[in-house]
């Protein structure tokens, strides 16, 4: 699939690594749709890159807004071919603090938006690709979802939030295994630290040592880097059922 072909929805496609591949997307010459909270972003982000991009308002994790959304996505652009799943937080938390337990109910929001969430969007998006025409090889469309290092190692106060990875991660085969006959693809992303709005909170010097902690490049990621991945996925079909780290080589430390 190459970029003119491409017709995309972007989970937290208004800013982060949803903002980059949405940009990439419309580099390449495809069309995209930003599904996110964030109106004001998204709307902006819509305005800015012209007629290829449109705003749809979504709730991942809400059956109806997210189905609302792809059948509009596949009127304005006579189909989806491409899902990129980048909506997702990372509420830090211990099991166990000085104010007791984890509330059950911040485990279950992580979860709830990072692992269902994508789950819900996956199901409808394939659902749609199913009735595209196949190309020359039977291909559909293809699915990417954003997992973490954190699914493989979880530091101290990420339990909640690499169990959602983690879930991203263990489904990505038996899903691709299922949709293969229908020509969809199924493939994960597992970034390390990547230069997101999720540091902008973070002093110099918090952001050197993390830096310092890749093997290398000794930087944090980029949020290009990751949408490049993307596309060179939507365009090597080869790439199927697979979880690949976009990473500089880090093995995080437990804390």
């Amino acid at each position: 699939m190459k970029g003119a072909d491409i017709k995309a929805i972007v989970t937290g496609g208004a800013s982060g690594l949803g903002e980059a591949t949405v940009r990439q997307l419309i580099q390449s010459g495809g069309r995209a749709a930003i599904l996110d909270l964030n109106e004001e972003r998204g709307k902006q982000l819509a305005d800015e890159l012209g007629n290829h991009v449109i705003y749809l308002p979504t709730d991942v994790t809400d059956e109806l807004q997210v189905a609302e959304s792809l059948a509009a996505a596949a009127e304005k652009f006579k189909g989806i071919n491409v899902a990129v799943n980048c909506a997702g937080i990372g509420t830090p938390g211990k099991v166990l603090s000085k104010n007791g337990p984890m509330p059950l109910a911040q485990f279950e929001k992580v979860v709830r938006i990072n692992l269902i969430g994508t789950f819900n969007v996956t199901r409808l998006a394939a659902s749609h690709m199913q009735q595209n025409e196949p190309d020359s090889e039977g291909a559909r469309g293809v699915i990417i979802n954003t997992a973490s290092v954190a699914a493989y190692e979880g530091q101290i106060g990420q339990a909640a939030y690499s169990a959602s990875k983690g879930g991203v991660v263990s489904m990505t085969l038996p899903i691709a295994r299922e949709l293969a006959s229908s020509g969809i693809r199924v493939m994960a992303i597992a970034p390390g630290l990547i230069d997101t709005p999720m540091f902008d909170g973070l002093p110099d010097a918090a952001r050197e040592a993390l830096a310092g902690m890749v093997p290398f490049p000794k930087r944090l990621g980029k949020p290009s880097e990751y949408a490049q991945l993307v596309q060179h996925i939507i365009e090597n079909t080869l790439l199927n059922g697979e979880v690949i780290r976009l990473d500089g080589g880090i093995r995080m430390q437990p804390k």
